[in-house]
This record gives structure tokens, sequence and C-alpha cells, in this order.
């Protein structure tokens, strides 16, 4: 298969590529690494990043409060150790609350804070752009 020869925009001002985003959200320097203040997006993804967070946010999106063990059922394949390590995380950021009653046995909850809620739209969105992004690239999803 051949490919296309790029078309010259200068040639063609009618097909000049419109603006995705708008461009002051974006850095203008050349890179995200090299900023003197954190970048928001970086700093967000190395909140929610790894294998087992969003699983757990997703987990926690769905029930209002959930218990120790039951979410540790309902992120599968996930060890204890863990699940410990990643709620202590997003509950050092402010996404997670753990509220322990003083009682015997103890039981201790979790659920997210307004903080981790106001995530969600953003996460939906990222979902949504995936499936057409999958559809996109003809990825099939592994079942």
């Amino acid at each position: 298969m051949r490919r296309q020869p790029m078309k010259n925009h200068a040639q063609d001002p009618n097909n000049m590529p419109k603006k995705r985003i708008d461009d002051t959200c974006l850095p203008q320097e050349k890179s995200l690494y090299s900023r003197e203040e954190k970048c928001p997006i970086l700093y967000t993804l190395d909140i929610i990043g790894g294998k087992w967070k969003l699983p757990i946010i997703w987990a926690l999106a769905k029930q209002k409060e959930i218990r120790y063990n039951a979410l540790r059922r309902s992120v599968v394949g996930i060890s204890n150790m863990m699940l410990t390590k990643c709620l202590r995380e997003l509950e050092e950021n402010g996404i997670v609350q753990r509220m322990q009653y003083p009682e015997i046995p103890p039981r201790v909850e979790y659920s997210l804070t307004a903080r981790g809620q106001e995530l969600l739209p953003s996460l939906n969105n990222l979902y949504e752009w995936g499936k057409k992004q999958i559809e996109f690239t003809g990825l099939q999803q592994a079942e």
C-alpha cells in the first residue's frame, strides 16, 4: 500500500488543521519534564497510575463504602500487600478515605472522598476515548 504525500497546509489555507485544544492549557516549553513546576497531567498520572489504583478507584466508585476484604475480592488478582500499599497512597493523596470504627472486632471501611469523586467524570471520559481508540486501531479487548 502506497503512502499518500502529505498536503502542504501553506498551499491550501482551507485545509489548515483545526486546533484540538486551547493552546493556553498546554505547556509552551519543549518538554513536559523540563518545567520548573510540576505538570498537572503528569502529577495526576503519578497519583492514579499503576496497575491497581484505577481498579481500586472503580471498585470504590461502585459502592459508597466498602470493607477491606470486599474490596480485595472486587479487585481480582491483587495481593493484600499491594492493596494496602495502594490504599495508603490514595489516602495520602486525598482520593480515598479510611474510616475505622471503635468496635470489636475492628471494622474498617473505605470510600472515595469528594476529591476522589471529582476524578470520576475525567476517568469516564478516558474510558470512552479508550473504547473509540480500540475501535480505531482495530484492537480487540482480551476477554
